[in-house]
């Protein structure tokens, strides 16, 4: 019989997270600045000054230093072993995302880097291998080629989406926290404490950053930070069974702003990949919102959401909440780009 985690342990977790990522991000600053890894203002960056971009390093680090110490404790064989491919997929994509930060990758290296790691994770039994079924409840076992094609979807898209939210000071590091709470809150409910100590992990070290990043920041995220926390968010949904409606919810409108800039993006002839300031937050800024009041507006969503996803009682009234979210998400964004457009055609506008 494996022993179950106490409160304790899961506070100390969380206590070693928070501490090591709050000391590793002086040395971070430090390191961004020996590289050249800074952000100045800028295209769709508007911030003040230079900012070192390496900070999502010491998130790496909390993380990791508190998860390994965690390795003594009992767990089953399969979650040890999807343990090391988590672990593995999450080094190899912030390695990744570090030479980005430092030579400027162009898009398909960038998502080279992401297929690389999540393949890392796949072979490790981080995958998608059934769904239920809301209709039915019924299970759905997919075919190995399904399973690598839904897993390699689900951690790219998961990784971009965190990527393109860091945007604003503090956004993709508060959003991905209230995700990993949910993860935490889903995990102890199922029974599940073992791994729970996953995302009390990440989301220590995700607080230990925040007060760094929040506005006005004194260091980003960068790229390994963003791919690191993209894939963290992604692996742990799958990794403890979270399952895909509780994180589909929980991070629904950043997950509906990506698929709206990706089809806007085709439907202006541009490239999907291409970077502009189509994202809802930067439409909220450019349109006079404070960035904070924005990042609160994200998180309160998101925290509701998640909150959703929590109490709702069957499979099939997450599917309507789903489709509720995304119908308004998506009318949403599109009033905002009508509304961006037709202010751009009008001559005695100012911008």
């Amino acid at each position: 019989m494996l022993g179950l985690p106490t409160w304790s342990i899961f506070a100390g977790v969380f206590a070693v997270a928070f501490g090591v990522t709050w000391a590793l991000v002086p040395v971070t600053i430090r390191l961004s600045h020996r590289l050249g890894t800074i952000d100045v203002a800028g295209g769709r960056r508007r911030h003040q000054g230079a900012i070192p971009r390496l900070g999502g390093l010491a998130i790496f680090g909390g993380f990791m230093v508190a998860t390994l110490l965690t390795l003594p404790y009992p767990r089953l064989p399969a979650d040890t072993f999807r343990l090391a491919g988590l672990l593995l997929g999450c080094t190899a994509v912030t390695i990744g995302g570090l030479f980005d930060d430092r030579l400027q990758f162009s898009a398909l290296p960038q998502i080279a880097i992401v297929l690389v790691a999540s393949a890392i994770a796949i072979r490790y039994w981080v995958f998608i291998e059934r769904v239920n079924n809301p209709l039915t409840n019924e299970q759905i076992v997919f075919p190995l080629p399904l399973i690598i094609l839904f897993t390699l979807l689900w951690m790219a898209g998961m990784t971009t989406t965190i990527n393109w939210l860091d945007g604003l000071d503090g956004l993709a590091t508060a959003v991905s926290a209230i995700a990993v709470l949910v993860f935490f809150v889903h995990m102890l409910r199922t029974g599940q404490q073992s791994v729970a100590l996953l995302p009390a992990a990440l989301l220590g070290a995700t607080l230990g950053f925040l007060p760094h990043n929040w506005t006005p920041a004194r260091v980003f995220l960068g790229s390994a930070g963003a791919y690191f926390l993209g894939f963290a968010v992604g692996g742990l949904s799958l990794i403890g069974g979270a399952r895909a409606a509780t994180a589909l919810l929980v991070l629904g409108i950043p997950i509906v702003d990506v698929a709206w800039q990706i089809l806007d993006r085709v439907r202006h002839g541009r490239s999907p990949a291409a970077g502009d300031r189509g994202h809802l937050h930067f439409r909220l800024l450019d349109q006079g919102m404070p960035q904070a009041r924005i990042v609160l507006l994200y998180c309160t969503v998101c925290a509701l959401l998640g909150g959703l996803a929590l109490l709702l009682p069957s499979r099939l009234y997450k599917l309507f909440a789903l489709l509720t979210m995304a119908a308004v998400g998506g009318l949403s964004l599109a009033r905002l780009a009508r509304a961006d457009e037709r202010s751009h055609q009008d001559p005695g506008n100012p911008h």
